[in-house]
C-alpha cells in the first residue's frame, strides 16, 4: 500500500510539543515530507538547535509513523532548527540578531561572566550563532574568560561608515572595552561615558547574523542597564545569584528591576552558581557551603523559571583563568552548563511563542 502525505501528517499531528502545547504539524515544525515506496523522510524544524526535547520528539515522531503499520518502510527524520524571534524585520539596530539576552546579577562576585561565557559557548556548540557584548565597562572579564586579552577588533569601512569587526573565539563573537584599553589600566569614566561606549558596541559593530546576543551586564542596577533597555527591545533577562542571603537579596532587586511596569523585560529565569561543593575525589558528595535552594526559592517567589544550578568546583575557576571555558571539556561541570544552555534556549522559544514583543523602554527622566 502506497502511503500518502496526508496520512503521514495526520499521524504526526498526534506528536505534541509539550512546551508550546500544540502538535508539530499545527506549529509548522514538520517540513520537507518526501515519500517513496519504501521510504518516508521529513524534517522536524525545532525552535532552537539547543532544544532539550530533541531526542524525545524524534522518538515520538518515529512511534507515530509506526502506528501506520508500515513495518517494511524506512523512516528518515532530519532534526533541524530555526531559532525563533519576536523582532520585526528591518529594525534600525542589530536587524539580523534574533534574540537579545541580558545577563544580570544583583551583586558582584557571583560568577556572572563565567556563566555568560559558558552559556555562549554551549549554545555555539549546539549549532547556534552567538555573540557577547561585555557591557561591564568598568570591570570587563570576557577577554580573560576567552583567553584573548591581547586581541584587537579590526575595522572595515563601508561608504562613510567604519564598522568594528568583533573578535571571534570558540565560535562566539566578542566585543569588550577590555580589547581597547590596557588590561592593567583603570577605566575612570562617568556614567554617560560608559553608556556611550555600550551604544557604540551596539551601533558600530558588524555582528552579522546571530541567533543569540548576550549582554554581560555590570553588577547591580545602573545606567548601563537603563541604556540597554532604552536602546534595544531586549528579548529577556536572566539573573545570576549564589545561594547565600546577601546575594539573594540583591538578585531579587535585579529581578524586580526588569519586572517594573515601565521596563517590563521578561525574566527568563534564575541561575544559581556555586550551589554546592563537590570534591574531585568524592564526585557523589555535595556540600552546601553557601546555603541550599536559595535560587529555587527566589525563582518561586518571583514567579520565574529556575534554569539550573552550577556546582562550586575548581575546574570552573581554572578554566576561566586559562581562557578555556569549562563547557569545552568532557566532565560533569560541562554537562551542567550544557543543560543550562538548553533550558535557557527552551525558555526563549516559549517566551517568543507566548508573549508579546518587547518594546524599547521610554523613561521620562
Amino acid at each position: 500500500m502506497m502511503i500518502k502525505r496526508e496520512d503521514v501528517l495526520k499521524a504526526l499531528s498526534n506528536v505534541m510539543d509539550p512546551d508550546l502545547g500544540k502538535d508539530l504539524v499545527t506549529l509548522g515544525m514538520i517540513q520537507d515530507v518526501n515519500i517513496t515506496e519504501n521510504n518516508i523522510a521529513f524534517s522536524v524544524v525545532l525552535t532552537t538547535p539547543a532544544c532539550p526535547l530533541k531526542e524525545m520528539l524524534r522518538k515520538d515522531c518515529l512511534n507515530a509513523i509506526k502506528e501506520l503499520g508500515l513495518d517494511d518502510v524506512d523512516v528518515e527524520i532530519n532534526m533541524t532548527s530555526s531559532v525563533t524571534t519576536t523582532r520585526a524585520d528591518n529594525l534600525p539596530l542589530l536587524p539580523n540578531v534574533k534574540n537579545l539576552i541580558a545577563v544580570a546579577s544583583g551583586k558582584g562576585g557571583v560568577g556572572k561572566s563565567t556563566v555568560t561565557s559558558n552559556l555562549a559557548v554551549a549554545l555555539s556548540k549546539a549549532g547556534a550563532n552567538v555573540g557577547i557584548i561585555d557591557a561591564d565597562i568598568f570591570g570587563p572579564s570576557i577577554p580573560t574568560m576567552f583567553g584573548c586579552e591581547d586581541a584587537q577588533p579590526t575595522i572595515k569601512k563601508e561608504g562613510e561608515k567604519n564598522w568594528i569587526i568583533p573578535v571571534e573565539k570558540y565560535g562566539v563573537k566578542l566585543i569588550s572595552i577590555g580589547f581597547l584599553s590596557p588590561g592593567d589600566s583603570a577605566i575612570v569614566w562617568r556614567g554617560p561615558m560608559a553608556s556611550s561606549a555600550l551604544k557604540q558596541f551596539i551601533t558600530d559593530t558588524d555582528w552579522g547574523d546571530l541567533d543569540y546576543l548576550l549582554f554581560d551586564l555590570p553588577p547591580g542596577t545602573s545606567d548601563i542597564h537603563l541604556t540597554l533597555v532604552q536602546t534595544l527591545p531586549v528579548t529577556g533577562a536572566i539573573v545570576i545569584t549564589t545561594p547565600q542571603k546577601v546575594a539573594l537579596a540583591d538578585a531579587a532587586k535585579g529581578v524586580s528591576m526588569f519586572q517594573q511596569s515601565q521596563i517590563n523585560v521578561p525574566v527568563l529565569g534564575i541561575i544559581e552558581n556555586m550551589s554546592f561543593f563537590t570534591p574531585a575525589e568524592l564526585p557523589d558528595n555535595k556540600y552546601y557551603i553557601f546555603g541550599k535552594d536559595g535560587g529555587k526559592e527566589l525563582a518561586k517567589k518571583s514567579n520565574v523559571e529556575f534554569l539550573g544550578e552550577i556546582p562550586l568546583v575548581q575546574s570552573i575557576r581554572e578554566s576561566g583563568d586559562s581562557g578555556q571555558p569549562v563547557v569545552l571539556k568532557d566532565e560533569l561541570t560541562a554537562e551542567a552548563f550544557i543543560s543550562l544552555a538548553e533550558n535557557l534556549a527552551q525558555q526563549i522559544a516559549i517566551r517568543n511563542a507566548t508573549q508579546e514583543k518587547t518594546k524599547v523602554v521610554e523613561i521620562n527622566e
